[in-house]
């Protein structure tokens, strides 16, 4: 079935429904997220680190090495960390 401007209507109502079934399930899971850090907060965890672990974990080793490397030489370009490798 298709209208004049040859959109099928079923298929198109059928891709509509399942975005916004995800949607209703991704608004469900970032609840649930949210309650697991305010769990872990209230056990005392800082949710700024915890979600800096979750996000470096997400992460391939060299490119949190490569990224480290990267603040390191910013830091110490601004002078925000102690001497470098070959000042100490």
């Amino acid at each position: 079935m298709s209208d004049p401007g040859g959109v099928a209507a079923d298929q198109l109502r059928a891709f509509i429904e399942r975005i916004e079934r995800l949607e209703e399930e991704k608004k469900v899971i970032s609840d649930d997220i949210k309650d697991v850090y305010a769990e872990a907060k209230g056990n005392g965890y800082d949710v700024k680190i915890l979600r800096k672990v979750v996000s470096l974990r997400k992460k391939q080793p060299h490119e949190r090495e490569e990224e480290e490397a990267v603040l390191d030489l910013y830091l110490h370009a601004l002078g925000m960390a102690g001497p470098g490798p070959s000042e100490g």
